[in-house]
């Protein structure tokens, strides 16, 4: 099943790089009390992901801040090395962008939000889409259309739906 506006988002850990290495993050933790976006995409350092859709969310981030976002995260199925390695290229952790891993893709599988694509090398990936969610219930839900794209899922699109 397809995660919906309404619905709560279902607990994930998530992964992170820290001092020490990996670190196991809380989703829910993240959403307690709190109003974030949490966007996905197919992988990091591909196409689309790293000159349109990240790009967007670098770009509305003072915009989201001042609507009252407390954090905008990056979800998608690598490890937690490469969203960190991605991070740093593309400047999105200096932004401010939380980058994590679903390296299991337990929590995109969680949501429906799941493809393969084995000529590509994706095997689990996430489907392109973005999210609103307030006190851990998606407000609003943005799921990208056609792969390759990145309109509907856009952050400028996700900022004009929040009015």
């Amino acid at each position: 099943m397809t995660i919906k506006t309404g619905d709560t988002l279902p607990d994930a850990t998530l992964l992170t790089v820290g001092d020490d290495g990996p670190e196991q993050v809380s989703l829910a933790e993240k959403m307690k009390d709190r109003k974030v976006v949490i966007f996905g995409l197919p992988g990091a350092f591909t196409n689309t992901c790293t000159s349109a859709h990240l790009p967007s969310f670098m770009i509305t981030y003072d915009d989201f801040k001042s609507k009252g976002v407390d954090e905008i995260i990056c979800v998608a199925v690598n490890d937690p090395f490469v969203m960190k390695a991605w991070g740093t290229s593309t400047g999105a952790a200096d932004v401010g962008i939380t980058l994590l891993a679903d390296a299991e893709s337990a929590f995109t599988g969680a949501i429906g939000m799941q493809f393969s694509a084995p000529p590509a090398g994706f095997v689990n990936r996430s489907k392109r889409y973005s999210m609103l969610v307030e006190n851990g219930i998606v407000t609003i839900f943005n799921e990208e259309a056609a792969p390759g794209t990145c309109e509907i899922s856009a952050g400028e699109t996700l900022l004009a739906a929040m009015g």
